[in-house]
């Protein structure tokens, strides 16, 4: 037998709603990819519970080819009971620094997993709440005898005051199109040639072009 020492990651999902739990364990080399994060069938992504070192037992064809030993002293072990004392080691990322491990009790990590949850939560309500004084802010602006305090909110909520307009613009383009007139085949069809051929373009970042049409397409 060669023992392997590989890393076990345990993930967890919403245990208000979905309450999965996903053990992965891969070789030193890491998590696939480098990723730490995995997605739950109920298709959330699951928040990451532990990290710990897990050995391997793999088997040789050494002696016997056609006998193979299995030992399970040294096997993953599968989940166990819940334990709310029970000592997790885990993994602390620090996004492109290096990472640290920490070791808390299950029922520590659950409040820290809570608490996270809660305060995305209060994140989503309070940036409906900002989006809203946006909207505000920006239908008031033209109109308001007090510009200077409306700039004043939006900067001490990081709100960019912008406004968007949609618009309907006709542009006239004339030009002139050759072919070869000995091609008894080519039936000429100028509309689709200049619809094919001439497009709508903005070299102002302020302005996006979503639609155009071609009409009123004439020989002079």
């Amino acid at each position: 037998m060669k023992n392997e020492t590989w890393t076990k990651y345990t993930f967890v999902c919403d245990p208000d709603q979905c309450d999965t739990l996903i053990e992965v364990t891969c070789d030193n080399y890491g998590f696939p990819l480098g990723v730490m994060q995995i997605t739950c069938p109920c298709g959330k992504k699951l928040d990451i519970l532990s990290v710990a070192d897990a050995t391997i037992n793999k088997p040789t064809t050494e002696g016997n080819p056609m006998e193979t030993t299995t030992s399970t002293d040294n096997q993953v072990s599968p989940a166990v009971e819940y334990n709310p004392n029970q000592l997790v080691t885990y993994k602390i990322i620090h996004g492109y620094s290096d990472p640290e491990f920490a070791t808390a009790k299950v029922t520590s990590i659950e409040w820290d997993l809570h608490n996270a949850r809660q305060a995305q939560k209060h994140n989503g309500v309070y940036q409906d709440k900002i989006n809203t004084v946006k909207d505000i802010i920006t239908e008031a602006y033209e109109d308001s005898d007090d510009k200077e305090t409306l700039r004043a909110i939006a900067e001490a909520l990081d709100i960019e005051l912008v406004k968007e307009v949609q618009f309907t613009a006709s542009i006239e383009v004339s030009g002139t199109y050759s072919y070869n007139i000995l091609e008894n085949d080519y039936d000429l069809d100028l509309e689709s040639e200049i619809t094919d051929a001439i497009f709508a373009d903005s070299h102002n970042g302020n302005i996006e072009i979503n639609d155009q049409e071609v009409c009123n397409v004439r020989e002079n």
